[in-house]
């Protein structure tokens, strides 16, 4: 907690202070017309990609698999898109890190190196059930039934 706490102050004061090096460089409205730029750039590249990545979610899940690559891309599209329209230099920089194919792909594998990926049946595990059983294999019904026809045919 303490980290976001950090990023939370130190980003925002990087932010200004690379907007006032760079606007007393090039001047204030030039630097407001970059900010402008990248956001308006980054909307169009947000759809783009998107898009395609969308459509690849889609034929993942027509072909039976699972596209948890895909939602892990539709994830830092939109830490990228929120980044691009938060005002700064930096998390501009960043965002486009997000949107862009190449430095995308590299995250999210770098994620996933990360991360612990388990799956497998829902519900309670073996030896979960009374006695240490699980219930799934060991309840059994018996009983009789008896077939009545309908005689109003």
């Amino acid at each position: 907690m303490p980290l976001v706490l950090v990023l939370f102050v130190t980003i925002p004061l990087a932010e200004l202070f690379l907007l006032i090096e760079v606007g007393g460089i090039i001047g204030a409205l030039p630097t407001i017309g970059i900010c402008l730029l990248t956001a308006l750039i980054g909307t169009a590249l947000l759809r783009q990609q998107g898009l395609q990545t969308l459509a690849r979610a889609r034929q993942n899940l027509d072909r039976g698999a699972l596209p948890a690559v895909e939602l892990l891309e539709g994830v830092a599209l939109i830490l990228g898109g929120a980044m691009l329209l938060t005002p700064g230099l930096i998390t501009d920089f960043l965002g486009f890190l997000c949107l862009i194919p190449v430095t995308r792909h590299w995250l999210v594998r770098l994620a996933l190196a990360r991360m612990a990926v388990r799956f497998g049946p829902a519900g309670p595990g073996p030896g979960t059930g009374p006695g240490g059983q699980d219930e799934r294999t060991h309840h059994v019904i018996e009983g009789e039934y008896e077939r009545r026809d309908d005689d109003r045919r």
